[in-house]
């Protein structure tokens, strides 16, 4: 009985996996606001975001300098 509805459950998961998978971020986002606070987990979100970015293939022929030009705005000193 608990092998069929382990079964089932595992089966129902690989049908909706965005749906799981949203609804376990929204989950973990909630917990780690609740145990850290807002803005520290939004800080620890905008460094995963930027490190996605270095790291994303797309900018495996782009050298760091470039990409820094990309993300961060020009200070405007000449």
């Amino acid at each position: 009985m608990g092998k069929q509805i382990l079964r089932e459950l595992l089966e129902l998961i690989n049908e909706n996996r965005g749906k799981f998978f949203g609804a376990f971020l929204g989950f973990l986002l909630g917990i780690i606001i609740l145990i850290i606070g807002f803005f520290k987990t939004l800080f620890i979100f905008i460094c995963t975001c930027i490190g996605y970015t270095i790291g994303n293939k797309s900018y495996k022929n782009i050298n760091f300098k470039e990409l820094l030009e990309r993300i961060l705005p020009p200070s405007g000193r000449n």
